[in-house]
């Protein structure tokens, strides 16, 4: 920041930034501990506060009424977006926001470049590179978690889209920006090229997702918050706010690190996230092997095998989301524990529609922190497991990803759920996964299928534990 420029910004106004700098940094670094976790949320949402009572501060701000308008509007829609929509939806929750962070960065970086053009400050070519920047990131990142939301709440096809020559597209359209911003660069005054940049971002947020399945939204979902954080950073250059430079870096950079390590759960690559078609399968050997047998159980045989076993790990996926049955899970755990039975949850980083998923659905069960196992610390116990209780996980309990190269998840790092005793499945019929291949677990002799709503079924397992406990 230029000297001028801090010594115009109020000595207030700073010490808050200072503040809020800080807290952010020990929010995120709370935050990556289930333990610590809600500390991490709430110093997040106090420095935010800090934050912006000391940009009110700022002398530029000569009257309230637009910024109490907006606030008003805003929590008017966030509180209820909060409050009422399900744990089951905070992926699509997230994408929204994701949605909206990106849109109010492109409007700023927007407005900001046609004030300028209009006042006695030069655009300089490093603002005007960094201005272009935010605006790729910003816009592109409001479509691409448009799309990501689409494909969760399934308004859109969760199977990839895609088409002749859709990567070469895809890469013209960004060489196509970045000549824009670059022409920019050299010339602000071309005011008739910015409206192509944004229109360009745009569109490639919108054919960036489009081809990604469903079975990669965990990863689409960290790397479009890292998209909004690099935009909210290019921001803080623009506006010569460190602030938002530093907690758009923290952002960014977290994000990018999450989609490392959510690649490396689905031993994926950036460029297979963002240009592959994960999530198609042939169709014909899947059909096929469904109509192999498969061995059944009613929910009163399930109870009394899970009842008599000394140790039972639960290992939960979008199917207990989709039911809502997380503190039926918990009921089913305390009745468990009552009997004696140690009770571990085997969490894969990528069950579910977005880091940690499950995590939160647990924790709202209140699921004590320490019975949550990470998928590298559940394994090497599954030889010795009694009983695997898988509710509602596909790709991420499929020994294929083991040995079948020829299946489209080979690689990925899975629970190794088939060396347990015994291993029993909620489902609600044999429907595959969203890689779109058919679990080969679910066929083995050690298997067997509850078939059913996941809350109703352990709700019923609950009744039968109960009555024999009684």
């Amino acid at each position: 920041m230029h000297p001028d420029l801090i010594e115009s910004v109020p000595l207030e106004t700073q010490i808050c930034y200072l503040i809020a700098s800080a807290l952010f940094i020990l929010s995120l670094k709370w935050l990556s501990a289930p333990t610590t976790s809600r500390k991490g949320v709430l110093v997040g949402e106090i420095g935010m506060a800090i934050a912006i009572l000391g940009t009110l501060r700022m002398p530029e701000i000569q009257t309230f009424q637009w910024i109490i308008i907006c606030i008003l509007v805003g929590t008017a829609v966030g509180v209820p977006l909060a409050m009422l929509m399900p744990m089951t939806a905070v992926p699509q929750r997230t994408a929204l926001s994701h949605a909206f962070g990106g849109l109010a960065v492109g409007c700023v970086g927007t407005a900001e470049y046609f004030t300028s053009l209009h006042a006695t400050t030069h655009l300089t070519a490093f603002k005007m590179g960094v201005l272009a920047l935010e605006v790729l990131l910003g816009f592109l990142t409001f479509t691409g978690s448009l799309m990501a939301f689409g494909k969760l709440q399934e308004i859109l096809p969760s199977r990839p889209l895609v088409y002749k020559g859709q990567n070469f597209i895809n890469l013209m359209l960004l060489v196509a920006a970045i000549f824009v911003g670059v022409s920019l660069v050299v010339d602000p005054t071309k005011s008739v090229l910015f409206p192509a940049l944004v229109v360009l971002a745009l569109l490639f947020g919108i054919l960036l997702i489009i081809p990604i399945g469903g079975a990669d939204m965990p990863t689409v979902i960290s790397l479009l918050n890292s998209y909004a954080g690099m935009s909210a950073s290019a921001m803080g250059f623009v506006l010569d706010n460190k602030l938002l430079i530093i907690a758009g870096a923290l952002d960014g950079s977290s994000g990018f690190i999450l989609s490392i390590i959510m690649c490396k759960a689905m031993n994926r690559s950036f460029i297979n996230v963002l240009f592959g078609a994960f999530g198609q399968a042939p169709t014909g050997a899947a059909a096929a092997q469904e109509k192999r047998n498969v061995r059944s159980a009613q929910a009163e045989e399930a109870a009394q095998i899970l009842g008599s076993a000394s140790t039972v790990v639960i290992v939960p996926g979008y199917g207990m989301a989709v039911a809502q049955a997380q503190h039926k899970v918990r009921e089913l755990y305390d009745q468990l524990t009552k009997r004696g039975v140690e009770v571990r949850f085997g969490i894969h980083p990528v069950a579910g529609r977005m880091p940690g998923h499950m995590n939160v659905l647990l924790a709202e069960a209140d699921i004590p922190y320490d019975r949550l196992s990470e998928m590298e610390d559940v394994n090497p116990e599954m030889s010795h497991t009694d009983v695997v209780l898988i509710i509602g996980a596909n790709d991420v309990t499929n020994p294929a990803a083991r040995h079948d190269k020829s299946s489209p998840i080979y690689g990925m790092p899975i629970i190794d759920c088939d060396k347990a005793r015994t291993v029993m499945v909620i489902k609600r019929s044999m429907s595959s996964g969203f890689a779109g291949i058919d679990n080969e677990l679910y066929y083995m002799d050690k298997t067997l299928m509850l078939f059913g709503d996941a809350k109703g079924f352990v709700g019923e397992m609950v009744k039968e534990l109960a009555s024999n406990n009684d």
